[in-house]
């Protein structure tokens, strides 16, 4: 054997862990990042209620922003290279976050993450579609589409682990050589794939991004700086006409980022909105998941990050369980049905206080879980199978930007309507102009255990009006899916050529494969490899 052939065989054999190494630190940080709001909240950086949200969120909203571009810039400069700027923006971004000095710097890491990340997610199943021999392909994706999984469990044992014995930033420092080796092991195992000249859309890219950073800062900092201010009215309006603008731009530019007159199709508006509502309400109890469990029930990080290990096996579930359902009621019943299941279980989370036993919260994570699980492969399958082969690229793209930006919607309404309404229950010795935004911060200014425990409260009174919230809105959105909804079994009844076929399987796949319990990996990775395959 050559040299070069030795090479390549040593290659070929290092790309499936390499690719899957990448897929879990980029999907595991969002888990464990959750498990560190009360840890970081009680630090010496003294984050506000809004920073806090921006921390978790900020990586969220870049990620989903940059993510189509992202795809598109890597098949035109090259997926490998790509990869490894997206790895080392990645690593940067956590050595920023570890040694942050100021809240500022730590959220501007974080940022820098998710740019990186954006670059990550869709390029590693490409270049095992490219790189793996086909007799070994099939097995490859699936292990990539498990890892996504396993890496939200990880991020629930590894980071509750590294938080219960270190602080906050040993979450970041764990995490630098492990990147650093990722970043090595995709340098020596991935292939150089051919480039195709496909056109980037920066212009679309930065609308869309200005356009939803200025709404989650109007959202976010609401509650503190008054709905009425002119920061907050003045967010709102920049957005308004950032986003207006992105949609006129996608109109008139020959290769937009997103047409969006995908919209025009009743089933691709069903499958974008459907997906938007249920990560919106899975991205919002994965946010309260964490300080319910450490705030209210006392337990450690890396307790609190096992006692979310149910909500993976119901998502593991949930597309089998959508299999059976839909042979029995039909996939518009089914769909509508996983996402008043997911409402349903929002709505049981609501029911809790420090006096719950873990076991109806357990429940109710369970339920808004398997609802996902249950309606997201039949979404997907209902936007692909609504559009002709040749734009199964652009239902992709769609998909994955509804479920990102749905998330970061999910995140920063469920952290503002919390923070509204703990301030404004707030026990009387903590009320005032500076009034505490976190339980952490209240807690550190009194040691009444009465106080304490009225703080506690005044967190589940916030916990309940945000789950109660987000189950009546994805609860009125399953009628607007159900009207929506194609009516027929078979999908859209316009693209019978297999390819809807294709699509469902790949939301089962993700679906699955990312059912560890935070769905940044629970459905968004395999929904990907459709168009990550059709580039390749």
């Amino acid at each position: 054997m050559s040299a070069g052939s030795a090479r390549s065989a040593r290659g070929g054999r290092l790309l499936t862990p390499a690719m899957c190494l990448c897929v879990t630190l980029v999907v595991g940080m969002v888990s464990a990042v959750n498990l560190a709001i009360p840890a970081l909240s009680g630090s010496s950086l003294r984050p506000s209620a809004a920073q806090v949200v921006w921390v978790v969120d900020g990586y969220v909203v870049v990620f989903a922003c940059l993510l189509i571009p992202a795809g598109a810039l890597a098949d035109r400069v090259g997926r490998k290279g790509t990869l490894l700027c997206g790895m080392g923006l990645f690593t940067v971004g956590s050595a920023v976050c570890a040694l942050a000095p100021h809240v500022s710097v730590l959220i501007a890491g974080r940022m820098i993450s998710g740019a990186g990340a954006a670059a990550v997610l869709p390029t590693t199943l490409a270049l095992l579609v490219d790189g793996v021999p086909e007799a070994r392909r099939q097995r490859a994706v699936a292990v990539w589409a498990s890892m996504t999984g396993l890496a939200a469990v990880l991020g629930n044992l590894g980071g509750g682990a590294a938080i219960e014995y270190g602080t906050w930033r040993a979450l970041f420092l764990c995490l630098l050589p492990l990147a650093v080796a990722a970043l090595v092991l995709a340098a020596v195992a991935a292939p150089v794939t051919a480039r195709h000249a496909r056109p980037l859309a920066p212009g679309g890219t930065a609308l869309l991004t200005g356009g939803f950073l200025t709404l989650l800062y109007g959202v976010v900092s609401g509650p503190q700086s008054g709905w009425a201010s002119v920061p907050v009215l003045g967010s709102f309006a920049a957005a308004a006409l950032l986003l207006s603008g992105w949609v006129r731009h996608e109109l008139r530019v020959e290769h937009p980022l997103l047409d969006p007159r995908l919209f025009l199709r009743p089933a691709v508006r069903a499958g974008a909105l459907g997906m938007a509502a249920l990560f919106m309400g899975m991205f919002g109890l994965f946010y309260l998941n964490g300080q319910y469990l450490q705030y209210a029930k006392g337990y450690g990080p890396l307790d609190a990050g096992a006692r979310l290990l149910p909500m993976a096996a119901a998502l593991l579930a949930g597309p089998r369980c959508g299999l059976v359902l839909e042979r029995l009621a039909g996939r518009r019943a089914t769909a509508a049905g996983g996402m008043l299941l997911l409402s349903s279980g929002l709505c049981v989370v609501s029911t809790v206080d420090a006096d719950s036993p873990y076991p109806l919260y357990a429940l109710g994570a369970t339920l808004t879980a398997l609802g996902c699980g249950i309606a997201t492969p039949l979404l997907s399958h209902a936007m692909m199978t609504a559009l002709p082969p040749e734009r199964a690229g652009a239902g992709s793209g769609l998909q994955s930007l509804a479920r990102e930006l749905g998330s970061a919607v999910g995140i920063a309404l469920t952290g503002t309507l919390v923070t509204a309404v703990f301030t404004a229950r707030l026990p009387a010795p903590l009320r005032g102009p500076d009034a505490p935004g976190t339980v952490a911060e209240a807690r550190a200014r009194t040691q009444d255990s009465g106080v304490r425990d009225a703080v506690v409260t005044a967190f589940t009174d916030g916990l309940r009006t945000a789950t109660l919230t987000l189950a009546a809105l994805i609860a009125v959105t399953a009628v607007a899916v159900a009207v929506w909804f194609p009516r027929g079994d078979g999908g859209a009844g316009d693209a019978g050529d297999g390819h809807g076929g294709d699509a469902g399987t790949a939301g089962d796949a993700g679906t699955a494969g990312g059912g560890a319990g935070q769905a940044e990996g629970a459905d968004s990775q395999p929904r990907r490899s459709s168009s990550a395959t059709k580039r390749a």
